[in-house]
């Protein structure tokens, strides 16, 4: 079936809060309100479901032991949480910080993009056992990886994810070749951003524990999936399982900025803060290229089996961004600048033009945005080596 177009009030609320907390900085006036962008076609951003993994699912679930969110967060082999990465990092003052392993913060192997949290998934920020854990996503270029952070205990565990699939009449799986810019938990989902074509799904509820399974083993890194009558995955204990995806119907953006036609999914969110839940999208283009855009879907859409029509896009405020969310009307975007550091860029919208920006220098390598409403801060993913860091800022209006 198809979604009929939701109201574009839907995806909007109409009149911003004060300005939310943030590492303070002069503001700056905004430049692109004096630029004349044409309004993006919504129909560019339809999307249509992919293919269903539902048969080599129930077949892996025949041979490999599933594990909750929970119980992964709670079993043995975790890594600790290290101290001292907020200043090579440049984290702004007030923000709370979470440091990798001594591994992890130095590898140029796996590089962290999105970020997404308990906070994105479900109402009450808690699991079925009482966890509350971010998530952050990385790739090393061929694979991609999604780390379940448990503050509590300080604690992390690394999962490997697949794409399930039956070969020679048996259930195995692959990598999953993506940049994964971008992540948004919402229920049992995980949206993962796939720069040229739209969304993966996964699902926190097809995640497999290779080491309590005895066709399982953790052993050989440079194996996935089923070799022999064993299942690997590159030594990862535990691997999560891809359940379909989101299609432009339109094609592919081709991986390039051309302000117009399919979108380039760069960054992912979602707003759990208007009374229709929405996932926003948005490109990371540079400066001589045309201006990125953002769009929002709703939610309810990602549910169904049919096409989800997009509710509401604009030209983004700047170039090179690499995260966006929306928190009651307030917009909050991360802004890369290479080797220098990055900025937050705060500003609101109203029904046709965005409102002044703020531009605050922050991190090293920005990424990712997600609210977690009851801490009422937005965390994000310094992503560059020896200034690593996962961080985030107080902000009111996420809340």
């Amino acid at each position: 079936m198809t979604i009929p177009l939701a109201a574009l009030a839907a995806s909007l609320v109409h009149a911003p809060p004060a300005q939310a907390s943030a590492p303070p900085a002069a503001p700056a006036p905004s430049a692109f309100a004096a630029v004349a962008l044409a309004a993006p076609n919504l129909r560019d951003f339809d999307l249509r479901r992919g293919s269903d993994r539902g048969g080599p699912l129930r077949a892996l679930g025949g041979r490999l032991k599933r594990s909750s969110v929970d119980e992964l967060l709670n079993a043995s082999g975790q890594r600790r949480l290290g101290r001292g990465c907020g200043k090579p990092a440049a984290v702004p003052a007030r923000s709370l910080v979470y440091c990798f392993d001594r591994a992890d913060s130095a590898t140029g192997k796996w590089v962290p993009q999105g970020v997404t949290s308990i906070s994105d998934a479900v109402a009450g920020e808690r699991t079925p056992g009482g966890g509350r854990p971010l998530l952050v996503s990385w790739h090393d270029g061929g694979k991609v990886r999604l780390t379940f952070v448990n503050p509590a205990k300080r604690t992390y565990r690394h999962v490997l994810l697949v794409d399930p699939a039956m070969k020679g009449g048996r259930p195995t799986y692959t990598d999953v070749d993506l940049h994964a810019g971008g992540i948004a938990w919402y229920g049992p989902k995980l949206y993962v951003a796939d720069t040229r074509h739209g969304v993966r799904e996964f699902d926190v509820r097809q995640i497999f524990d290779l080491s309590k399974s005895k066709a399982g083993s953790t052993g050989h890194a440079g194996r996935v999936g089923l070799h022999g009558k064993k299942y690997y995955g590159h030594g990862h204990r535990y691997v999560m399982a891809q359940t379909g995806g989101w299609r432009f119907t339109r094609g592919s953006s081709g991986g390039k900025c051309r302000g117009s036609g399919p979108l380039r999914m760069s960054w992912i969110a979602v707003d759990r803060t208007t009374w229709q839940h929405v996932l926003i999208a948005g490109e990371y283009c540079k400066p001589k290229a045309p201006r990125g855009r953002v769009v929002t879907w709703p939610l309810w859409g990602l549910t169904g089996s049919g096409t989800v029509r997009a509710d509401w896009a604009a030209a983004l405020p700047g170039d090179r961004i690499q995260g966006g969310v929306r928190t009651k009307g307030r917009w909050w975007f991360t802004q890369g600048r290479g080797q220098k550091r990055g900025r937050l860029l705060t500003t609101s919208r109203d029904w046709t033009e965005w409102g002044r920006v703020t531009h605050r220098t922050i991190s090293h390598g920005p990424e990712d945005l997600s609210c977690y409403r009851g801490q009422h801060r937005i965390w994000t993913i310094a992503e560059h080596a020896r200034k690593r860091a996962l961080w985030s800022f107080p902000a009111d209006s996420c809340s």
